[in-house]
């Protein structure tokens, strides 16, 4: 009775299974169903690869395997020694999660799931299976969501916590756009990625957030704005600043709106014309003149009339 090779009861999930056996004797059946294929390896190298279908092993269906058994005399009357790998072509899920920053160096979390399938066994063994020595599900799953994960957060670290952060369609056709092409180099096509959460980590950012949101303040001009305030404040801890010698002026913080206004016109003073007072919201704390439509001070903060 002839030697048969197949990948039977597969559990749900699995994605490569390795046939138990290293001799494989010349005619043995090779069983391959539709959503698998077979790949043969011999020292570390992949050399023939069988789709859906009954093979029966001669050196006419195993070309690139023969050319290396060849060289052994009478080879095609012994059986040879080679490494059978399936490979479930279905689509698969991969969750993933972790922590990471985004370009201003926000603190975030996500979590997630991706699909992907294999699309080049051949390259997918070589690169993976082969390369990495992994032979199970679990650590083919292991392996893939590390190197997900790693790319996920190099690819966010590039972005805007305003452009991700409540957006989740948004982040998933970005992460998804820059990863596919280093998960071809794997053999693997990646077919889609959603976030199911996305969080920032720090209270001091979420407070930004809700701020620029609720004052629709424009994000690049408040982290401006909250770096010269800093600055600011630094200025005045020091001993010049206090006693009145050597003080340094900090130009007021304006709206692009306002920069081009006359100089009496952009001093937030007691006082302060009427003119000045139709170009934006007076804050009645500080003084600050605000933009129109502010709801909160973008100086001290407080609520404005």
């Amino acid at each position: 009775m002839p030697q048969v090779i197949q990948w039977v009861n597969p559990k749900e999930g699995e994605i490569i299974w390795r046939y138990p056996v290293d001799r494989i004797e010349w005619g043995a059946q090779l069983i391959v169903e539709e959503w698998q294929a077979a790949v043969f390896m011999r020292d570390g190298k992949v050399y023939d690869v069988f789709r859906a279908g009954r093979h029966t092993l001669t050196t006419l269906n195993l070309p690139l395997l023969t050319q290396v058994l060849s060289r052994v005399a009478g080879f095609e009357k012994s059986p040879f020694v080679a490494t059978v790998i399936y490979v479930s072509l279905k689509q698969h899920q991969l969750p993933f999660g972790g922590r990471g920053q985004t370009v201003e160096l926000a603190p975030i979390q996500f979590y997630g799931t991706a699909w992907f399938r294999v699309a080049d066994p051949a390259l997918f063994v070589t690169q993976v299976v082969g390369g990495q020595n992994i032979y199970t599900t679990e650590d083919l799953q292991k392996f893939l969501r590390g190197y997900f994960n790693e790319l996920l957060m190099a690819e966010l670290s590039r972005q805007s916590i305003f452009t991700i952060y409540g957006n989740l369609d948004q982040v998933s056709f970005i992460a998804k756009n820059a990863i596919q092409p280093q998960f071809a180099r794997l053999g693997l096509e990646l077919i889609d990625v959603r976030f199911e959460g996305l969080d920032v980590t720090d209270q001091i950012w979420r407070d930004r957030l809700f701020f620029i949101r609720v004052t629709g303040v424009n994000p690049s001009e408040y982290l401006r704005m909250e770096t010269v305030q800093k600055a600011a404040a630094e200025l005045g801890k020091s001993p010049g600043a206090a006693a009145g010698t050597g003080i340094v002026l900090i130009p007021p913080l304006l709206w692009p709106q306002q920069q081009q206004a006359p100089a009496q016109q952009q001093q937030p003073a007691a006082g302060v014309s009427q003119q000045a007072a139709t170009q934006g919201v007076v804050c009645p704390q500080c003084g600050y003149v605000n933009p129109p439509d502010a709801k909160f001070c973008m100086n001290c903060g407080a609520k404005l009339p």
